[in-house]
């Protein structure tokens, strides 16, 4: 049996936005429930954001090491930014962020996986690019602003030993553990990598321009 996601709206009363930060808010919404009865849910609003999964020929995936505050954890992670631009081509995002963080181009993209990060409480969509054909940019590195970012460290590892890891419970990124199982998956299918959609392929949860 197929079986895919539809898009839905229940009846939303009112909507309030206690919390307006400089790249996300907080909504609060009164929504009727299909009993009738009418219940609050806060949430994230977010922009959306883009992830990149590099892989050499060698079967290794690029990741970088990062501090993340909220959970107090230094996580291995894809390269990854937000859709900041509304509209904004998530290819063009995704190569922005493959070039700043890592220093590195590709020469041929295509989209992994689309998911939500945590649909009970946010509205942030995240689209994973697989990035080949990858090399060192000519452009000079980007100068990092973010102390963060500044202290990222970036490591070439076999797409095996983060399965491993992500299994054992040693990886918990989200778009990561999204990002290596659907690589393994995608090599393990009838059209292999080949066979992913286009780097360009529809979106409905962040539509885009050319």
């Amino acid at each position: 049996m197929a079986i895919k996601d539809t898009s839905e709206t229940w009846e939303t009363l009112s909507t309030s936005r206690p919390f307006q930060g400089a790249k996300t808010a907080v909504d609060s919404d009164e929504v009727r429930m299909p009993d009738g009865s009418v219940v609050r849910r806060d949430y994230q609003v977010h922009p959306g954001s883009v992830c990149v999964l590099a892989l050499d020929g060698d079967g290794r995936v690029l990741v970088i090491r990062q501090y993340r505050h909220p959970v107090r954890h230094r996580l291995w992670e894809l390269p990854a930014g937000l859709l900041d631009v509304p509209g904004e081509n998530p290819l063009h995002a995704a190569q922005r962020e493959l070039y700043e963080e890592a220093h590195a181009k590709a020469g041929d993209w295509r989209v992994l996986a689309d998911f939500f990060a945590s649909p009970g409480g946010s509205d942030e969509a995240i689209r994973i690019f697989l990035a080949r054909d990858v090399a060192d940019a000519e452009e000079e590195r980007y100068a990092e602003t973010d102390s963060e970012e500044a202290d990222m460290q970036v490591e070439w590892v076999a797409r095996e030993d983060l399965v491993r890891g992500v299994l054992a419970g040693e990886l918990g990124n989200p778009a990561l553990v999204t990002g290596v199982l659907a690589l393994t998956a995608a090599l393990a299918s009838e059209g292999g990598l080949d066979g992913l959609r286009p780097c360009d392929a529809p979106w409905p949860a962040r539509p885009y321009g050319a």
